[in-house]
């Protein structure tokens, strides 16, 4: 148990029916948790947090629309009070990292156990990081190995990038693959950030330079 008085209000990012059922299940044997809202992509994770405002998230990392790691970085930025925890199937470094450097206080493998999970929430909640030992060892191997521009970048952030750099605006790369602009809008930010540049046409030099768009 926690010692607020009030149950730690959580919700579930994730684009699986099942995964968001068994995660609903496992929080209502807990009095200390609220299960408060449900989204099956980040788009909708971002507006129910508005709505919400939830104490802690349970975040996927591989989803349709938005990825996580897109997700956590608005929603970080929108409501700093939140903390998310990341909670997926993969233990890549450069999701690890993408994870963290947006903002996520915690990185689990859903493979993690009931006690696990529970703790982690609460430590979440009292602003305390838990970090699964295979995403620690994935951490470890990145910092020993020499960065190469664009190594962090999601299989969708590259395909956006092939389209910037063939000149596309963010509306007509919207169209091509099928989303919003808004979903592209929060991608290309992603790009940028992690290329270390701070405009589409920086991003575009340093794609062709190192050949991060062939």
């Amino acid at each position: 148990m926690t010692n607020s008085s009030s149950p730690i209000r959580v919700m579930i990012v994730d684009d699986h029916l099942m995964v968001r059922r068994g995660l609903a299940t496992f929080l209502t044997v807990y009095d200390d948790m609220e299960l408060v809202g449900e989204a099956e992509k980040g788009e909708t994770a971002i507006q129910l947090c508005a709505k919400l405002q939830p104490d802690v998230v349970l975040m996927d990392m591989v989803m349709a629309d938005m990825d996580g790691a897109a997700a956590t970085r608005l929603i970080r930025k929108q409501f700093p009070a939140i903390k998310i925890i990341v909670l997926t199937s993969f233990k890549d470094e450069i999701l690890v990292q993408s994870a963290l450097h947006a903002g996520a206080i915690s990185y689990l493998l859903k493979d993690v156990t009931a006690n696990e999970l529970v703790q982690a929430i609460r430590a979440a909640h009292a602003g305390l990081p838990t970090i699964a030992s295979e995403a620690t060892q994935a951490l470890i191997h990145a910092a020993n190995q020499d960065p190469i521009p664009g190594h962090n970048l999601t299989e969708r952030e590259r395909e956006v990038l092939i389209l910037m750099v063939e000149g596309l605006n963010n509306t007509q790369i919207a169209a091509r693959l099928t989303v919003s602009p808004s979903t592209i809008k929060s991608h290309v930010s992603s790009i940028l950030a992690k290329l270390g540049v701070t405009s589409r046409t920086e991003a575009v030099v340093l794609a062709l330079r190192h050949k991060l768009a062939s």
